[in-house]
């Protein structure tokens, strides 16, 4: 069937078919191989930005990661897309690394601070919201507006990986001793590096103790 005569969509098409060819010449059986099976030892929980995307930052190929992103990076207990992403990857992937990815330069972060009228996108914003409204002294204290929106995209990496950890998917899967990890990371859009977040839990037990340690970590000059 011909495609549409829209040079930006066939575009994708005309990348596709070399993307094809590379993999081909460089890894030969590759899709058989990964049409077979999915097994992925990581799961990614980032933002939507276009800018962000998962297997570039990280440098896995297709297949070695399974991802779920959204504006913000949030995990709230009330979004049955997030936590059925999440059951999928721990119950039948059996991941053994969660991590939450925020990101600096984050629109929905600016949003929350500025107070700006996004329209309907404000109401899912409104996590993001309680996040400023639970650290804002802390941010008040900062020197300017970028260093306030830098902690921000911080605190919420940390607050949505703290929420991860109390959903009903990771507690049951920590009482039945499964190796899982969760993870709250930060990525630079400057610099393209990704940033440990010093919350890294692997047990129910020790969820409280290391968000505040994460949280005063953060706080250290």
């Amino acid at each position: 069937m011909p495609l549409p005569h829209d040079s930006d969509y066939k575009r994708l098409f005309d990348n596709n078919g070399r993307w094809v060819s590379r993999v081909g010449e460089t890894r030969p059986g590759f899709f058989k191989e990964l049409a077979r099976q999915q097994a992925p030892k990581y799961f990614w929980i980032g933002c939507a930005d276009s800018r962000v995307p998962a297997n570039e930052v990280i440098d896995l190929a297709p297949g070695e990661v399974f991802v779920h992103r959204n504006v913000a990076n949030v995990v709230p207990h009330s979004d049955l897309n997030a936590l059925s992403t999440l059951q999928y990857a721990v119950d039948v992937l059996h991941v053994e690394h969660i991590l939450v990815v925020g990101h600096y330069g984050c629109g929905g972060i600016k949003a929350v601070l500025g107070g700006a009228r996004v329209g309907l996108v404000e109401n899912w914003l409104g996590h993001v919201g309680d996040v400023m409204d639970r650290h804002a002294a802390e941010l008040d204290a900062l020197p300017d507006a970028e260093a306030r929106h830098d902690r921000l995209c911080e605190l919420n990496a940390l607050e949505q990986a703290n929420n991860v950890c109390r959903t009903t998917v990771l507690q049951d899967a920590w009482r039945r001793r499964q190796p899982v990890t969760v993870h709250a990371c930060v990525y630079g859009l400057k610099d393209g590096l990704l940033r440990d977040l010093g919350f890294n839990v692997a047990a129910s037990g020790s969820v409280p103790g290391d968000f505040a340690s994460a949280l005063a970590g953060l706080q250290s000059p």
